[in-house]
């Protein structure tokens, strides 16, 4: 029987919020002189919403589960969803509301940038600092004091107080300690994020490797799904507060990715939508989309991707064309279509309206997302962009043909059907 590393039952987290005891003491002042003055709080962030003092905020409700020894489970979940409210209870930064959890070792944990580093001591010295509040020597942080340094690459900044590193050089080094100290459990939030991809690349491999040569149990949060497909065999999704699946790491993804896919439109007003830069939407201007003959977006892969596009001209723009890049949910691009041969020649003041239709019968099934960008021949091998809206236009092919061949998964076998091999 594997031995269980972690279990969580019925766990519930509640704050109740209040007027004071969330900031420092300089921003309570602040925020109670500009209270009293009838202002704005100053130190809320844009977009925050206001609490009434004494309400209830459930961060987690009953989440449960276990994890065993060697496994490296995912945790995912979209903003706000109790994923780093659970690693904050499972590292003991904080105590749960209700319900229990138990632990089998010792923790290290990556919580956000910084955490469990002292400012004023040296790289070294927090090597032996988080080393003694796991319990070990002096002789055994030794024994791993070099592998810690080569890791972290930041050798030469190794006797500097690590409040002058870099936010980047924090996460090295936070990471090197967390890897290499005696643990059998290592709670990794999204702080891998800061540091640069061949670093990130380098701690996914040592996480699998002590994983499966030392039989450490990992918990993972992470928005990259790359990054989870990489590492993880199990995951668990998060959506306000509660566990809504638990298991195979593709079925998990698209759930979570999924999440609120029910309310995908199929028309966008995108005047107002934000672009690239301010020059985009100045001459050529789109003002909808629509997914044509829809209530849903969702298509059969044999069936054409059929659309509509309304613009505005505020100049003269001669050979206007059209492109547009499908890529996944998690943002990877899975190809580039475009018109060779153009819409219109733009005039001032008029308003165009268009239908397309495009074959898309070598996407796998699965759930996607396209922009679309007008432009027109510049001088040379150079094109002008003319309006570029950065919405999302989401929609979702379905195959229900059956077909001969080999079982298809996405993650391995890619997201474009190549053709048929046929025997010269």
């Amino acid at each position: 029987m594997d031995e269980l590393m972690i279990k969580v039952d019925n766990v519930s987290k509640e704050y109740k919020l209040g007027q004071i005891g969330g900031t420092t003491l300089q921003e309570e002042f602040q925020r109670w002189f500009a209270r009293v003055r009838g202002k704005e709080d100053p130190t809320k962030k844009i977009g925050a919403k206001d609490y009434v003092k004494g309400e209830k905020f459930m961060a987690l409700n009953g989440v449960s589960f276990e994890v065993k020894k060697g496994e490296r489970v995912g945790i995912i979940g979209h903003n706000g969803a109790g994923k780093s409210t659970l690693l904050k209870l499972l590292s003991r930064v904080t105590a749960p509301t209700t319900g229990t959890i138990c632990l089998n070792g010792r923790i290290t944990s990556m919580l956000e940038v910084g955490t469990g580093f002292h400012g004023e001591l040296t790289g070294r010295e927090n090597i032996y600092m988080n080393g003694a509040i796991l319990g070990m020597t002096n002789k055994e942080i030794d024994e791993k004091m070099e592998d810690i340094i080569d890791f972290s690459e930041v050798r030469q900044f190794i006797d500097t107080p690590v409040k002058r590193y870099s936010s980047g050089m924090y996460v090295k080094l936070a990471f090197a300690v967390a890897a290499h100290l005696e643990s059998e459990i290592m709670i990794m939030d999204e702080v891998l994020a800061v540091g640069d991809m061949q670093f990130q690349q380098k701690c996914l491999n040592k996480m699998n490797d002590v994983s499966k040569k030392e039989g450490r149990t990992i918990l993972y949060v992470s928005h990259n799904m790359n990054t989870i497909r990489q590492l993880c065999d199990r995951v668990i999704v998060l959506d306000h507060g509660q566990v809504i699946f638990n298991g195979g790491v593709e079925e998990g993804i698209s759930i979570y990715l999924g999440i609120n896919s029910e309310k995908c439109p199929v028309e966008y007003a995108l005047s107002e939508t934000k672009r690239p830069t301010e020059f985009h939407g100045e001459k050529l201007h789109i003002t909808k989309f629509a997914f044509l003959g829809k209530t849903k977006p969702v298509l059969e892969r044999t069936e054409p991707l059929q659309f509509h596009l309304e613009f505005d001209a505020n100049d003269n723009i001669d050979g206007v064309k059209m492109y547009f890049s499908i890529s996944t949910l998690s943002n990877a691009v899975i190809g580039t279509t475009q018109m060779f041969s153009s819409i219109c020649d733009a005039k001032k003041g008029e308003h165009y309206a268009f239908d397309f239709e495009m074959n898309i019968s070598n996407i796998v099934k699965g759930e996607y997302c396209f922009e679309v960008d007008l432009f027109s021949k510049g001088a040379g091998e150079n094109y002008l962009s003319y309006d570029h809206p950065l919405q999302k236009i989401r929609f979702e092919v379905v195959d229900t043909c059956q077909e001969n061949g080999i079982k298809w998964y996405n993650n391995y076998n890619g997201y474009i059907r190549l053709n048929e091999i046929k025997v010269i």
